[in-house]
C-alpha cells in the first residue's frame, strides 16, 4: 500500500508517520515538499533510484499550491491520501478568509477530485466547529451543522467538497486536539503554570481533549478495516470518551504534572474558572463541542479511552521532555 501523507509536521501528522508505517510505504510531505533522509545524502545507488528521487523532489505538500497538489497526487499515484494539513488559526481566519478557504476547502476539493479517478481512499480531518455549539448533547454525524466562524465554515465546505466529488473517503471530525509535537493548549498551560501564580481558564465551553496519538491510531485501524469493507467508509466523530471544560482540562493536567514532577519550578497558586466573555476573540467559539462517537466505535470495534487517561499520559511525557537535563 502506498500512502501519501500531507501535513507531516503538524500535531496529528507527526503521530501519523509512526502509526501508518506498518501499513506500507508512506510518502510524508510538509509545506516544503519532500526533504531527503539523512541516509540519502550520499546520493543514489543507481539510475533507477536517481530517477525516483528526481521525481519525488518535485512533490508538493503546500495546500495553497493547488496545481502542485494535483501534480503530486498524479505523480505518486497513492492507494491512500491522508490529509493532516489545515489552516487552524481560528481567530486569524476572520481576517484571512481567502487563505483559510484555499487550504481548508479548495485544496481538499483538489485532493478529492484527484483521488476519485484512481480509486484512492482520501482520509481527511474536520472539526466540531462545523456545529453551532448549542445545547448540551453530544453531536451526531447526522445533526444539522451551523458554523459560527470562518474556520468552521471552511472545514464544513471541505467536507462537502469530498462528498460532492464522489471519491471514497474517511472523514473524522475531532475536537480539542493536543500532542507532544507542535503548539497547543496543554503545552501552554504547563508553561503558564511555571510562569504565573494565577491562571484564568474558560469554564463554559465543553468538549473532550483528544490526543494526536489516539487520532493516529484510530486512523490506521480504520484504514486497515476499510480495505476489506468499503461500506464502512464515510463520516465519523473521533474524540476521547467523557467530557470536561477548558478549566477542568487545565486543572487535571496541571495537578497530574505537579504530582509526577513536584520539583519542577511551579509558580501557579490558583486556577480560576471564568466565562468565555472574559477573553474576547475575533472568532466566536461553540459552547458545546461534545461529539458522539458511538458510530465510530461500533463500525471499527473500538472502545475509546477517557480523556483523563490521555491527559495524564501527556502530562508525564511533556514534563519529562522539559525536565530533561
Amino acid at each position: 500500500m502506498r500512502i501519501l501523507l500531507l501535513g507531516k509536521n503538524g500535531q496529528v501528522g507527526w503521530a501519523l508517520q509512526r502509526s501508518l508505517a506498518p501499513l506500507g510505504e508512506v510518502i510524508a510531505l510538509d509545506r516544503h515538499g519532500l526533504r531527503p533522509r539523512d541516509d540519502e545524502e550520499e546520493g543514489p545507488r543507481d539510475d533507477q533510484e536517481a530517477s525516483l528521487r528526481a521525481q519525488r523532489s518535485n512533490l508538493c505538500g503546500d495546500l495553497s499550491n493547488l496545481d502542485g497538489l494535483t501534480h503530486t497526487v498524479a505523480s505518486v499515484r497513492p492507494d491512500v491520501i491522508v490529509n493532516a494539513a489545515a489552516y487552524t488559526a481560528v481567530d486569524k481566519a476572520e481576517s484571512e478568509a481567502d487563505a483559510c478557504r484555499t487550504i481548508n476547502t479548495d485544496a481538499v476539493a483538489v485532493l478529492a477530485r484527484a483521488a476519485s479517478p484512481m480509486g484512492a481512499l482520501l482520509v481527511h480531518y474536520s472539526t466540531d466547529y462545523v456545529f453551532n455549539g448549542s445545547g448540551d448533547t453530544p453531536w451526531l454525524e447526522t445533526d444539522t451543522t451551523g458554523p459560527l466562524n470562518v474556520y468552521g465554515q471552511s472545514k464544513l465546505d471541505g467536507e462537502n467538497a469530498i462528498a460532492f466529488s464522489g471519491c471514497t473517503s474517511l472523514v473524522f471530525r475531532t475536537s480539542w486536539v493536543y500532542g507532544l509535537h507542535g503548539g497547543n493548549f496543554a503545552k501552554t498551560m504547563l508553561r503558564f503554570a511555571q510562569e504565573r501564580e494565577q491562571l484564568k481558564v474558560i469554564n463554559d465551553q465543553c468538549g473532550s481533549p483528544t490526543s494526536a496519538e489516539l487520532i493516529a491510531q484510530v486512523t490506521a485501524q480504520a484504514i486497515r478495516v476499510t480495505q476489506g469493507n468499503v461500506a464502512l467508509r464515510g463520516l465519523y466523530h473521533l474524540a476521547a470518551a467523557g467530557e470536561t471544560t477548558w478549566y477542568g482540562y487545565a486543572q487535571r493536567l496541571i495537578d497530574q504534572a505537579r504530582v509526577q514532577y513536584p520539583d519542577a519550578p511551579w509558580k501557579v497558586q490558583s486556577i480560576e474558572p471564568v466565562p468565555t466573555s472574559a477573553f474576547p476573540t475575533a472568532a466566536q467559539r461553540p459552547h458545546n463541542s461534545r461529539l458522539n462517537t458511538r458510530k465510530l466505535q461500533a463500525a471499527f470495534g473500538l472502545t475509546l479511552p477517557r480523556w483523563e487517561e490521555g491527559v495524564d499520559g501527556f502530562a508525564a511525557l511533556a514534563m519529562s521532555k522539559t525536565s530533561a537535563p
